[in-house]
Order: structure tokens, then sequence, then C-alpha cells
């Protein structure tokens, strides 16, 4: 018994930190706010568990460098079996110390009373995941991938449908002859394959540099505390879902429902950037608000404790699990969800809204139309052919396109110093933000939106402060009042669906004030950079012409 115990004890997860439950709390007469305090560990489970991390390290650092150093071995004659013998000798020998360093970690674990009354509740979780087992056990912080799963998608949707994933909308193909196509495939096929090798290297790192184990690493003790935050302070939970690819994804939902009250009612789903993780994202900006609003986060697959890679396909199916745990395991109205982004989370937002258009709203804070022109910008002009085929075929983050899908209320925040999404250096018009508004006001009010209309709408856009935009407003005297009045009358009773035909019959002057006065409902400005965080006073309801009664504030 005592030898399966130390086993356990060295193949077990990393107990980073306990929380102390809620009714604990309640007792000691602090029913607002858990505590917790991070794990003990002994001296030699301490000292074995950082040689394994630096090990850990070098392996990552190995990986990464591979490449290179593989031909830097080529190149120097030491890729041949007289040199790779003794080479495999050194590995094993160190494979078996650290083995060693794994089994003196077990041990100071098994004098670790902590930890043996940890490994005692994952056990018994393991054994009987009832509810009561799970509250217990989720008063640790350990290793995600030993988490018991607490929703998967194949509970709710049709396990056959799996494999091929949620649907995404696919660039139009070229249409072409029989001969053509064949013709054009052998001569494209080096161009294939150089696209799949940069989408599946440093592509999508790049993309996604919060992918990257070593970023994690350096960044481990900020989640850490970010974590121990959400669940002490704001009383978090955190869950394990199962996306329909297998992914597994970590999300922490803070619920604040009470009885017979409205606050917490609406839920906010928040979409993280691209380095952005919930334990330290745009998440807190909807907790601080003073609505009370309900916020369920997620991380992207292969950020913290969600598994996969962050391709478009698994970034959607792993926004689709989110949505279906938040109405089937939550228990929230669908029209009940906001969802909130910021930067490259536009692409799972507007995912989200167009494939659930009963959607309440959608709100997306520094994000882009496409991602091929900001990928244009950072390669080689000479590269342009293979990037508009690697970012087309692999990378396709088209979030004007999906967003245009939806037919609900849409508030677009710009930040003014933004530096990431622009293509020109401090350049607010070339401020990819821009190009999302023009895109999705010329989509549903076309017969506004003409050549003037967008040409006093990029005015407005280019005004750097509120003095600027006031300065531009009013120059073309916009009588708001006489905008709402135009647009109620073209939709009196019931809703219509974009696109609007309104301003049809319109002198070229009511069309400014139009097109004016709805750059200004859809868009926000925010004087900062791309990666400040947003506060709660910036957190806005999108405009919409008739408030509804359960509307958030």
């Amino acid at each position: 018994m005592a030898d399966w115990m130390w086993l356990r004890c060295v193949l077990g997860p990393h107990l980073q930190r306990i929380h102390r439950s809620t009714d604990q709390s309640r007792l000691e007469g602090r029913p607002g706010r858990r505590h917790g305090w991070n794990y003990q560990a002994g001296t030699l489970e301490k000292h074995s568990d950082s040689l394994l991390g630096w090990a850990s390290t070098l392996g990552s650092l190995s990986y990464y460098s591979s490449p290179l150093l593989l031909c830097y071995l080529y190149r120097k004659g030491y890729i041949c079996s007289s040199k790779l013998v003794p080479v495999s000798q050194y590995v094993g020998t160190v494979l078996v110390c650290l083995l060693g360093v794994a089994c003196l970690r077990g041990w100071g674990r098994w004098n670790n009373s902590e930890y043996l009354q940890f490994l005692s509740v994952l056990k018994e979780t393991k054994n009987n995941p009832t509810t009561s087992n799970k509250k217990k056990l989720k008063c640790y912080d350990f290793d995600f991938s030993y988490w018991p799963l607490d929703f998967s998608w194949t509970e709710v949707s049709n396990p056959k449908l799996s494999k091929a994933g949620v649907s995404l909308l696919k660039p139009q193909p070229k249409l072409r002859g029989a001969a053509d196509s064949v013709l054009h495939s052998v001569r494209t096929l080096p161009c294939h394959v150089i696209s799949f090798l940069i989408a599946h290297s440093f592509g999508r790192r790049m993309l996604y540099p919060g992918s990257v184990g070593l970023l994690q690493r350096a960044m481990r003790p900020m989640l850490l505390q970010g974590q121990a935050r959400l669940i002490e302070e704001f009383d978090g939970q955190r869950n394990k879902l199962v996306a329909c690819d297998g992914n597994e994804i970590d999300t922490m939902f803070v619920d604040r429902r009470k009885a017979g009250e409205q606050a917490g009612r609406t839920l906010v789903i928040c979409c993280e950037g691209n380095a952005g993780f919930y334990e330290v994202g745009c998440m807190n900006t909807p907790l601080s608000h003073a609505a009370d609003y309900s916020v369920l986060g997620w991380n992207h697959p292969g950020f913290g404790g969600s598994t996969g890679v962050p391709f478009p396909q698994n970034e959607a199916n792993a926004m689709d699990v989110v949505i279906q745990f938040a109405i089937h395991k939550l228990g929230f109205k669908i029209t009940d969800i906001v969802i909130y982004a910021w930067s490259i989370g536009g692409f799972t937002a507007s995912w989200a809204v167009m494939s659930y258009p009963e959607i309440q709203s959608i709100v997306l804070d520094a994000s882009f139309d496409d991602l091929l022109p900001l990928a244009l910008k950072v390669m080689p002009n000479s590269w342009r052919p293979l990037v508009q085929h690697t970012v087309r075929q692999y990378m396709n983050l088209n979030n004007a396109a999906q967003l245009l899908k939806y037919q609900g209320p849409v508030l677009l925040i710009r930040r003014t110093k933004d530096e990431i999404i622009t293509t020109g250096p401090e350049d607010i018009m070339s401020n990819r933000g821009n190009d999302l508004l023009l895109k999705l006001l010329q989509f549903r009010y076309p017969k506004i939106m003409t050549d003037e209309g967008v040409r006093v709408v990029r005015q407005w856009l280019g005004s750097s402060n509120p003095i600027e935009e006031a300065s531009v407003y009013s120059g073309y005297e916009v009588d708001d009042d006489w905008c709402v009045t135009v647009l109620q009358s073209y939709q009196p009773d019931s809703e219509v669906l974009f696109p609007w035909s309104v301003g049809e019959d319109m002198t070229l002057e009511g069309r400014r004030q139009l097109a004016l006065f709805l750059a200004r409902k859809y868009m926000r400005n925010f004087e900062t950079t791309h990666c400040t965080p947003l506060p709660a006073s910036e957190f806005h309801s999108p405009w919409r012409l008739y408030r509804r009664m359960a509307e958030w504030m």
C-alpha cells in the first residue's frame, strides 16, 4: 500500500495552491472573500522540482532551436554512427538521472501531509465524481491535465459530427477548368508545402505567442496570482470542457446571479488576445463593472491549461463548447449572453455571433477586419504571394466577413494610439478597426454609405482626440434626434433585417448626417495603446434603436 502511494506521489500532479473552501470562510465570518495559501513543498521536493523545471526549460529551448542545431551538427560532421552512439549514451545517462530526481521528488511529496491529503481527494473524486467531491477538489490548484471533466461537447451534440468540427467561412475558390485545375495544382504544390511548414512552425507561434511554452513558463507566477484572485476574491469556478475535436478548454466562471434579482443574469463571455490569458486578461473589465455581470473566461487552445494548437478551426471549436457550456450547464439563455473580445479574440467573437445570431450583442475592443493586411505588413514584400496563400489556407481570421452575418447590436472600441493593428507607423487612419467599421456600415446601410458617406466617416475617423471628433461632428451640423426619427420611421414595428435601404431618397446633407451619426454610435474611441487594459468605465452597451427592458447598462 505504501509503495503504491509513493508511486502516486512520483507520478502525481504539481500542486500550486490551496484555496480555503467557501464554507470555511463563512464560518470565519468572511462570507464575501475566500482565502488561500501557496503549497509549501519540503526541501527535497522543492530542489528536485527545480531541477526538473530547468530540465524542461532546456528541453523546450532545444526543441525550438533544433533546426539550427541539426544544421550545425551536420556541417561539423557529428551526424554519423560513430558520433551518435556516445551522444545517445550521454542522453540515456541524463534521462536516468532525471528519473532518479523524479523519485526523490515523490519521496518529498510522500512526507508532506498536505500533498497526501490532496492525492486522497483527487483519487476519491476520480472514483466517485459527485458534486460534493468536485467541490472539495476545486479547493486545490494543480496541473490542469489531471482536472476532472466538467462538460463535453458530445453531451448536447451529435458525436458523429465532431471529427469535421464546427463550420467556418471558407475563401471563395477560383473557378478553373479540369485541365487547368490539375496543372495549377502541380505548379503550386511547392507553395502549398512551404505554406504548411510556415503555418505549423513559426507562423502559428508568431500569430499566437501565448501558445509558446517558454512564455507561459515566464508568466506562470503572474498567472497563478491572477487565478488565485479570481477564485478567492470573486469565488470563481474553474471548469474543464472538452470540445468536439477533443481539445480540453480551461475556463473560469464568476456567477453573480441572485435569487429574485436582475443582477448577474447577463453573462459576458470574454475572448482573449494572442498573448492573453483569462487569469490576467480582459475578463477583469466586466468583472469590475458596476452592473455586476456574470463573467465566463476561457483560454485559447494551447494556452494555460487548454490543450491543442490555436488554428482557426480549433479556436471556433473551443468557442462553440464554451457557448454550449454556458447554455446547457450554467443555465443562461442565449439572449442573455454578451460576447466581449480584445484584439485577435475578435475572430472567435465574430464566429460566435455569426453561428448564434440570437446572442444579445458583441463588443470588439482593438480588433481588426482581416489578418492578411497585418501579415503583409510584417513580412518581406517579395513573400507576398506566399503570405497570401498561407493566411487564406491556414490562418484565415476573417472577422469582418463573419461579423456581417450578425444582425444584432455591435460596439467597436478603437485605440487611437494603437501600434499593433495599424499598417502604417503612428497613423490612425491605417488602424484596421477603421476598415472593420466601414465594412459593417457599408453592409448594413448601403444607401447611406455611398462615396460621400464613406468620405465624411473617414474624416471623422481621422480625429485622434475628442475635440477633433466633436469639431467634425458639429461641422456637419448632425442632429441626433432627427437621425433617430428617420431610422425609427424606417423600422416602425418589427425587426427589419440588414441591409437597409434607408437613405435611398434622401438629400446629400441628410446622408452625411446619418453616416456620421451611425459611425459615432457603432464606434467609441479610447485614447491609449493596444495593450492597455480597458477600464470598466469604457465598457458600454452597444447602441440600438429600441431599448429593451432587460438591457445591460
